[in-house]
């Protein structure tokens, strides 16, 4: 039986990941508050009173601007203020839901990715929405067996946090996740989830995200080694409740 391992929330997408002690699920939704925040790299048209998908070169992400890995930033839920720190010094803070708060962090990134810009950035967050990489609104899940498997292939050190998963399970058999497809899921007592898709990886899992530098060839040693370009699931959320680490996540018994 799968474990819970850990759970992360991004709630400015590109930026820091955050682990969650736990989460409260609700059907058909993300992670409260996963990818609450894009910052528009060149305009969207997107429309906050009718927020749509828009693919992830739209905006500032780590496929493209790996020095976002090089910043730290946290999220307040109470005060919905973000604060960015580079080298442990403060560099930027603003409260979102204010005109004043987003032009303190856009001031920042107009400098910080001065040279990848192909507009003004602009914080983004429209009710309910969220930026993540697929139109869908799903959890995504790693199974860590499956990156250490990876590791060998590649022959050096995988950081999980490279895929940028809200839940990370153990004592799964490596690959164990992609015979999930289509099936539903138990995730703690309460929770039911639907697998829908394996998730095709992309450059942004080449970048330490520790370090910011573009060091591995992670998409590439799939293909290589595996004959396709995934690592991780996506599942849709159908019986809501609240997880945490440490709880078991497996196939519903038939």
């Amino acid at each position: 039986m799968g474990k819970i391992a850990a759970l992360y929330r991004y709630p400015v997408k590109g930026l820091t990941p955050e682990p969650l002690e736990t989460a409260t699920l609700s059907p058909g939704q993300t992670v409260p508050a996963d990818r609450r925040y894009a910052i528009e790299n060149g305009p969207t048209g997107f429309d906050p009173a009718a927020p749509k998908y828009f693919p992830k070169a739209r905006f500032l992400m780590l496929m493209k601007n790996e020095r976002l890995a090089r910043l730290r930033s946290k999220y307040d839920d109470a005060h919905e203020t973000l604060t960015i720190s580079e080298g442990g010094r403060e560099v930027a803070r603003g409260d979102l839901r204010t005109a004043e708060g987003r032009a303190a962090i856009e001031t920042f990134f107009t400098t910080y990715c001065a040279d990848e810009l192909r507009g003004p950035p602009r914080i983004l967050n429209g009710r309910g929405h969220s930026f993540s990489d697929v139109a869908a609104k799903v959890v995504s899940i790693i199974n860590l067996a499956s990156v250490a498997e990876l590791e060998n292939a590649v022959g050096a050190p995988v950081d999980p946090l490279r895929f940028r998963a809200n839940i990370y399970v153990k004592d799964w058999p490596a690959w164990r996740e992609f015979d999930l497809v289509g099936q539903e899921i138990a995730i703690g007592p309460n929770v039911r989830g639907r697998v829908k898709k394996r998730i095709v990886r992309c450059a942004a899992t080449n970048v330490d995200p520790a370090t910011g530098i573009r060091d591995l060839q992670i998409p590439q040693t799939l293909h290589r080694t595996y004959g396709h370009d995934d690592c991780g699931i996506y599942a849709e959320i159908i019986t809501g409740g609240t997880i945490t680490p440490g709880q078991f996540i497996d196939p519903v018994s038939a």
